[in-house]
C-alpha cells in the first residue's frame, strides 16, 4: 500500500513549505488525485487522516479532488471520461486513441498561517 508513503510525503512537503514561509500552521491543503494515477484515492485519504493527527496538518481542512481520466475514441472521435485505463468508448466500445488527464497526483494549494 504505497498510499501510506505518499501521505507521509505530502505531510513532509507541507511541513517544508510552511517552514520556508515561516508558517506555524496549515489551515487548508488541496490535493488532486487522478483516477488513472495508480493511487487509490480512498486509501490515500484514510492514510492521510491517520497520519495528520500529530503533524502540521493536524488542524487543516484536507480537500481531495478526484480527477477523472479522459480519452478520445479511436473510431468515432468521442471524448469520454475514463475511471480506469481499459475503459472503452460508451458510444462504440472502441479503445481510446489518446488518454489525457487523470494521471495527476499533486498538492494544488496550501493555506499557511
Amino acid at each position: 500500500m504505497h498510499e501510506f508513503s505518499l501521505a507521509l510525503e505530502v505531510i513532509n512537503l507541507a511541513q517544508h513549505e510552511a517552514e520556508k514561509n515561516t508558517g506555524r500552521t496549515i489551515l487548508e491543503i488541496t490535493i488532486e488525485v487522478g483516477d488513472l494515477s495508480g493511487v487509490e484515492a480512498d486509501a490515500f485519504e484514510s492514510a492521510l487522516s491517520l497520519l495528520v493527527k500529530d503533524s502540521i496538518l493536524g488542524k487543516a481542512q484536507v480537500n481531495i479532488i478526484r480527477m477523472p481520466g479522459k480519452g478520445n475514441c479511436i473510431s468515432c472521435k468521442l471524448e469520454f471520461e475514463m475511471n480506469h485505463r481499459m475503459a472503452t468508448c460508451p458510444k462504440c466500445q472502441c479503445f481510446p486513441s489518446e488518454i489525457f488527464g487523470g494521471e495527476e497526483f499533486r498538492v494544488v494549494s496550501l493555506v499557511v498561517e
